[in-house]
């Protein structure tokens, strides 16, 4: 989760009947949860295997309780990774998305976006499955190697340049691109590079933006000293 900011929108996750019953099935009804692979402020991350057919996935476990006051935050992540995964169920949002068609689900796909496959939700506790990412965090690859070579710093940097071109395109702006949110698909050395975490990102709807976020050392001086005014 991002260090600081001031989220634009103040719409609330909704809820499911007078009971806050929820419907449709259970995470453990579709993927075996297995062991943590990582922690944060508001939720934890495990390994899940489909029930289906034994593909392998990172699932996003949120606590609604510790994430109270901040559902906008989750709400506006979701929508933006709708925006780049194939195919989403989203029990947490009511727009109807059966009127895409599959051409335009796959057209919004990058290789360097981590994708959503789908949500659950119950009376605690909000689910993202997400596309398994095993690499690690660019940070920590830094720290392991020491330096980066021009070449492979070049490649890199294409990559997310790219991706974020891309996102451009589709009308989201991530706002918080820092080493801790790049991540390695694999451990393999020529790995490719993933754009993760949206939780601070916007979709861009022709007004300026003007909330102070994102994380100290990595912000551009010009949103920086939105941060001292």
């Amino acid at each position: 989760m991002p260090l600081f900011g001031k989220k634009d929108s103040a719409k609330k996750l909704k809820k499911d009947g007078k009971d806050n019953e929820i419907k449709g099935p259970s995470i453990e009804e579709k993927y075996i949860l297995k062991e943590l692979l990582g922690t944060g402020a508001f939720s934890e991350v495990r390994l899940a295997e489909s029930r289906e057919n034994g593909t392998m996935f990172a699932v996003k476990i949120i606590d609604k309780k510790a994430l109270k006051g901040k559902e906008d935050s989750l709400e506006n992540e979701i929508k933006v990774l709708r925006r780049f995964s194939q195919s989403v169920h989203n029990r947490l949002d009511e727009t109807n998305d059966n009127n895409s068609n599959d051409k335009d689900k796959e057209r919004l796909t990058h290789p360097n976006i981590v994708q959503l496959i789908e949500t659950f939700e119950d009376k605690h506790k909000v689910y993202l499955v997400m596309e398994l990412v095993t690499g690690g965090e660019l940070f920590d690859r830094i720290v392991e190697k020491g330096s980066y070579t021009e070449k492979d710093a070049s490649m890199l940097i294409r990559q997310v340049l790219e991706a974020v071109d891309y996102m451009h395109e589709q009308g989201v702006v991530h706002r918080d691109l820092k080493p801790e949110n790049l991540l390695y698909y694999s451990r393999d050395e020529d790995s490719k590079i993933m754009i993760s975490d949206f939780g601070l990102s916007k979709m861009e709807d022709s007004r300026t933006m003007a909330t102070a976020c994102g994380t100290p050392g990595y912000v551009a001086p010009e949103v920086s000293t939105l941060f001292l005014s």
